[in-house]
């Protein structure tokens, strides 16, 4: 079979101008994820950039701090950035790039740009892990309790996506209508199981709330390094599938007849997808709409173009993710908010713009 032209774009277009329009903001994203980065670390209670509360200090001051120059300031100022403020940064980064790789593998298979990574339950499944292990004490466990909530979190997603897709596939065959239903289902019986649990949670309601609204405080760079593998994985095998699934665009019976297997890639990207989200979200408690938002406004910006819209959209995730994080850390300071209340203020009415946009297109 000859190669094909991408299945995505539209006839008449002007490939070598759309591609270097896309070359230009895939270098932009790069570009703005650094700085992102940079400006991130320097944003803080501690730092030039900031409430200053409870100590501000220079730039020269942070930068030597950072790269451990001498000077006339604490030692407790190197602890601070690199044991709490850039561990925090890497790991909202590497969420942010695997929610919202995630979130366009998840839109491709589904078909429908109102899919997000936890549609298949992640999110459900990972809180059920994350409650109990805060109700039964394991959290508490010495040396180990740091790593036993996202180890259970992370195992009880899975073990909830396993079933979801169970329910989803009928004779070797993913049936997405059947999955979206099963993963509805699921994740309303797991948030009611999740909501027995708070009811008798007692004094570690406040606990178990800051966590499922999600949050960074906790990260360390044994979080980072674990999300950071699993996204980086999950994005190198999403991003080679991105010719397959720009077929799967045109229906399964024409990627077939294209050469790809609809069945064989619907199940890949699920099984990618689910692992990236439980990775994310068992470090991190439930942070939403950034799997849903970001992919669709990035395609509304770069087209649907698999091979452009999986990396713009993973640096688009992360840098989102930096700065609600970044804003909820420093809007409310000394205390911060939870940062999926910030990202929840961004999503909802953008999922309402998108509701309202497809009435109006005839799409739902």
């Amino acid at each position: 079979m000859s190669p094909r032209k991408d299945e995505a774009e539209p006839a008449g277009v002007d490939f070598p101008k759309l591609m270097r329009r896309r070359f230009v903001w895939l270098v932009t994203l790069a570009v703005g994820l650094l700085a992102s980065v940079i400006v991130a670390v320097l944003v803080g209670t501690l730092g030039p950039i900031g409430p200053g509360i409870p100590e501000y200090i220079t730039f020269s001051e942070a930068l030597g701090a950072i790269f451990g120059l001498e000077g006339d300031w604490p030692a407790y100022y190197s602890n601070i950035f690199w044991d709490v403020r850039i561990p925090r940064v890497l790991l909202a980064a590497a969420v942010g790039a695997a929610l919202a790789c995630a979130g366009t593998a998840m839109q491709a298979v589904f078909r429908n740009p109102m899919a997000d990574p936890y549609i298949v339950g992640v999110s459900s499944g990972a809180s059920v892990g994350a409650v109990v292990a805060g109700l039964s004490g394991f959290a508490t466990v010495a040396v180990l309790g740091a790593l036993i909530t996202p180890a259970l979190a992370f195992t009880t997603a899975l073990l909830t996506v396993f079933v979801v897709y169970y329910l989803g596939v009928v004779g070797g065959k993913v049936y997405v209508n059947t999955l979206l239903l099963s993963g509805v289902a699921v994740a309303a019986f797991l948030g009611a199981v999740v909501s027995v649990l708070i009811y008798f949670s007692g004094q570690q309601y406040h606990r178990i709330i800051f966590w499922l609204l999600g949050s960074l405080s906790l990260a360390s760079w044994s979080a980072v390094a674990v999300v950071a593998i699993a996204a980086a994985i999950g994005i190198v095998l999403v991003f080679i599938s991105s010719r397959d699934m720009n077929a799967l665009l045109l229906g399964e019976e024409t990627a077939h007849n294209l050469g790809v297997d609809p069945e064989g890639l619907k199940t890949l990207m699920l099984v990618v997808a689910a692992v990236m989200t439980a990775a994310a979200v068992a470090f991190t408690g439930v942070i939403g709409f950034v799997g849903l938002i970001i992919p669709h406004m990035v395609r509304l910006v770069v087209g649907a173009d698999h091979r452009v819209l999986v990396p713009a959209a993973t640096l688009s995730g992360a840098i989102f993710l930096i700065w609600t994080d970044t804003i909820a850390r420093t809007v409310i300071a000394p205390m911060e908010l939870p940062v999926g209340i910030i990202t929840a203020l961004c999503g909802g009415p953008f999922f309402l713009y998108l509701l309202r946009r497809n009435r109006l297109a005839g799409e739902v």
